[in-house]
């Protein structure tokens, strides 16, 4: 799973209402780090989320994303 929010809180809930654990998610760091404009920086953790999967042999990935403070958006992705 890859997230793209400027609050880490967002995934420490979003952890603890669905039981997703923390550490698997964004095990290549925080999207942050390439700054905070949605859509290139939500395209890398998109395609970081293809290579990860990848090296695991496949399986289904979730990627979400803050926009304009209260809306966002996700995408759910299978690697084969």
């Amino acid at each position: 799973m890859k997230t793209h929010n400027p609050f880490a809180v967002n995934d420490i809930v979003f952890a603890r209402d669905t039981g997703f654990p923390l550490e698997k998610m964004n095990n290549y760091g925080c999207s942050l780090i390439w700054g905070h404009p949605q859509g290139p920086t939500g395209m890398r953790c998109v395609i970081e989320l293809i290579e990860e999967l990848a090296l695991r042999g496949g399986g289904t990935g979730l990627f979400t994303g803050c926009a304009a403070g209260d809306s966002a958006m996700a995408l759910v992705l299978r690697v084969g």
